[in-house]
Order: C-alpha cells, then structure tokens, then sequence
C-alpha cells in the first residue's frame, strides 16, 4: 500500500451536478434556483459542476424533489474522495498509540 500510484476508483463517481441536470429534466435553471430560493448563479455553478453541493443545499433539494436529507451531500462527498485520491498526498507518518 506504500506506492506512490494514483489511486482511483473503479468506475467514475459523477458530480452531483451531473446527476441533477437528469433529475431536473426539461426545468430551467430559472425555475429551479427560484422554487430552491437560491440565486441563478448558484444553481448554474452546481449544474455545471463548477460548485459543490452544501448541506443546506441538500435540505432543499430533498424538500424539492423527494428523497434522503442527506443523498446530495453524500453524492458530493464520494466525489471529492474520489478526487482527492487522485492526486498525490506527500508521505503521512501515522502517530502511535497510547500505552
């Protein structure tokens, strides 16, 4: 396990923006951001994978389409563990246990 090799996962985690765009189907970013209370702007970062998706944001998007409180934002989070184990981590020395 001590290689220096990237290390991805076996198949592409999609950003959460992606899966969104499919789940908003024919809606427009208007009326998405306006039924959401977020701004234009901020819906378009999340659906152009340009921003990640919050808590809060999460909370609304359940409240909107159905679903877990918590399923954007555990989409989001295995995104950026897959990203982050793409690149490289310089050597971590693990502390030792306590006697």
């Amino acid at each position: 396990m001590g290689n220096d090799k990237k290390r991805i996962a076996p198949y592409r985690i999609p950003h959460p923006g992606e899966v969104l765009r499919e789940v908003i189907g024919e809606l427009t970013v208007t009326e998405v951001s306006a039924r959401l209370h977020v701004s234009r702007v901020t819906m378009s970062k999340i659906l152009n994978c340009r921003s990640a998706i919050t808590a809060e944001m999460s909370l609304r998007l359940a409240a909107a389409f159905g679903g877990s409180k918590t399923f954007w934002l555990e989409m989001q989070s295995r995104y950026d563990v897959q990203k982050a184990m793409e690149k490289k981590l310089p050597k971590i020395v693990p502390f030792r246990k306590a006697a």
